[in-house]
């Protein structure tokens, strides 16, 4: 499963060009949207859905529970590991 937080970190940090961030300055468990947070909004969150999909096959449904499995990136990463259960 880290290996895959890491992979995740990189593909989001890559695919949002937070060019003045690296994996570690990402918290795998903090809120990745909100006031109180990174700052993202919801064009990032589209750009992080088309990366996820782009990079592991798994569509991501515009409905609440996409938005609970997008709270943080170990959210993120158990939704792709139960879809993908060989990248757990």
């Amino acid at each position: 499963m880290e290996d895959l937080i890491q992979r995740l970190k990189i593909i989001i940090i890559d695919g949002l060009q937070l060019e003045e961030m690296s994996p570690e300055d990402l918290d795998t468990d903090a809120p990745l949207f909100g006031d109180d947070t990174l700052g993202l909004d919801s064009i990032d969150a589209l750009e992080i859905v088309m990366e996820v999909e782009r990079h592991f096959g798994i569509r991501l449904e515009d409905d609440a529970s996409t938005r609970e499995v997008m709270t943080t990136v170990r959210s993120l990463a158990e939704y792709i590991a139960r879809k993908q259960p060989s990248l757990a």
